[in-house]
C-alpha cells in the first residue's frame, strides 16, 4: 500500500520541486535586477539632485586623494572647498551654525564624490560606503558633531541608497587646517 502510495504521489513531488526550482530562479533574477538597478542609480540620483561635480583639488602636500588597497578605497581627508577654490572656513558654534556646519560637510561630500568619479569613472563602481571619520573644526563646548556630519552622511545615501550607509565617528577638533570648517576621511568598497 505504501508503496503505491508512493508512486501516485511522485509525479506532484517532481512537479512540486520543479515549481520550486522555476520559482527560485525568477526570486534570484529579481534579486540581480534590483542589484543592477541600484549600481545605475548613484549617477541618476546626482544628476536629478543637480549636482555637478568638478574636478578634484589637487593634494596640498605631500599625499594623494586615494589609495586603492584590493578593493578598497582609502580617501584622503577633504574639507569644504567651493567650485571657485574657497573654503566654508571657522568654528562651528562660534561662526557658523549647525545647519551651516552641515552644509559644509555635505559640499565635503561632494568634493569625495568627484575623487570617486575620477578614479573609477563611475559613481556605479561603488558597491559601499564603508566608514566614515567626520571632523567638525568646532569650539569646546560644542555638543552637536553628529549633526554636522548628517550633512556628509545624509547626501551619501541620497546618492547611493541603502550601499551609502556606513560606519561613522564624528568628532570634534580645535582646529583644522586652513581654519575649514570641516574634514572627512571616506573608505570606500568597489565592484
Amino acid at each position: 500500500m505504501l508503496g503505491r502510495s508512493l508512486v501516485h504521489y511522485s509525479p506532484l513531488i517532481f512537479l512540486n520541486l520543479y515549481n520550486m526550482h522555476k520559482i527560485l530562479f525568477i526570486i534570484t533574477a529579481i534579486s540581480f535586477l534590483n542589484t543592477t538597478t541600484i549600481a545605475q542609480d548613484a549617477e541618476t540620483k546626482l544628476k536629478e539632485k543637480g549636482i555637478v561635480l568638478t574636478a578634484p583639488g589637487k593634494p596640498v602636500a605631500n599625499y594623494v586623494n586615494v589609495v586603492r588597497v584590493g578593493n578598497l578605497l582609502f580617501l584622503a581627508g577633504k574639507g569644504p572647498t567651493k567650485p571657485d577654490g574657497s573654503n566654508i572656513t571657522g568654528k562651528v558654534g562660534k561662526d557658523l551654525t549647525i545647519e551651516q556646519g552641515y552644509e559644509a560637510a555635505r559640499l565635503t561630500a561632494i568634493n569625495h564624490l568627484a575623487v570617486l568619479k575620477a578614479e573609477l569613472g563611475s559613481l556605479n563602481k561603488v558597491k559601499r560606503i564603508v566608514k566614515v571619520l567626520g571632523m567638525v573644526n568646532c569650539t569646546e563646548d560644542f555638543k552637536d558633531q553628529p549633526k554636522v556630519i548628517n550633512g556628509y552622511s545624509d547626501l551619501m545615501v541620497a546618492i547611493f541608497g541603502d550601499k551609502g550607509k556606513h560606519a561613522r565617528s564624528a568628532v570634534g577638533m580645535y582646529a583644522l587646517p586652513s581654519n575649514i570648517a570641516v574634514e572627512v576621511e571616506v573608505i570606500v568598497e568597489i565592484e
